[in-house]
């Protein structure tokens, strides 16, 4: 579930930060948002890179 909002969030808007993925997928928690990335991430479809101090999450 969490997964899919995610996954649905960066398809239709792109590469986001962790603050701006969290309000595009509609999440409550940031505890849902990184079991989500974990689900993502072990099924190999996001790339993630660290701009600075903030986390920019896009789909492959």
């Amino acid at each position: 579930m969490y997964a899919g909002d995610v996954w649905t969030a960066l398809n239709q808007n792109g590469e986001l930060d962790v603050k701006e993925l969290k309000k595009a997928a509609k999440l409550k928690t940031e505890k849902d948002l990184y079991l989500a990335l974990g689900w993502l991430l072990r099924e190999d479809k996001l790339v993630v890179a660290e701009d600075g101090k903030t986390m920019k999450v896009a789909l492959k």
